[in-house]
């Protein structure tokens, strides 16, 4: 499933497209993609974020935004959120060769309800070869795709 993905200012982009000419310019370029969501009134807000890290020197992202109607389970709202990352970095992946890391908006402490699915969703994103950070570690995409959810 190939999705549309804008920059902030609008412009549509073709992510392989993109990736390469970002990877052109910086090519230390760390790539990481995570996804979130929100339930609202009578929908659930989803967004997928790419992000390009240049080290030291900020990020560049990229993001995919989609409503559905509202998805009161809570289990199925939240492995979405790791299919959409997952099939986007499939996508990525399979046309060009890069290292790319799935930011996965899962808690590993097991206060919370996200917990449940780090053991399934990360052993899913490793075995296709990603790393895999959860919370706490570096959650860069996934915070800008809360922001949109919003």
């Amino acid at each position: 499933m190939y999705r549309v993905f804008k920059k902030l200012n609008g412009t549509a982009v073709d992510i392989v497209d993109h990736t390469i000419s970002v990877l052109k310019e910086c090519p230390y370029t760390e790539i990481h993609i995570g996804s979130d969501s929100q339930n609202h009134s009578e929908v659930t807000k989803y967004s997928t974020v790419i992000a390009y890290r240049f080290g030291n020197r900020g990020v560049h992202y990229v993001v995919h935004k989609m409503s559905t109607p509202k998805i009161t389970d809570k289990w199925t709202r939240l492995w979405k959120e790791a299919v959409m990352s997952i099939e986007t970095a499939e996508i990525l992946t399979s046309k060009i060769k890069v290292q790319v890391q799935i930011d996965l908006d899962y808690n590993s402490d097991k206060r919370y309800f996200s917990s449940r699915l780090v053991q399934a969703t990360s052993g899913w994103a490793n075995s296709l070869g990603y790393k895999v950070n959860i919370k706490p570690d570096n959650q860069i995409a996934t915070r800008a795709a809360d922001y949109h959810c919003r």
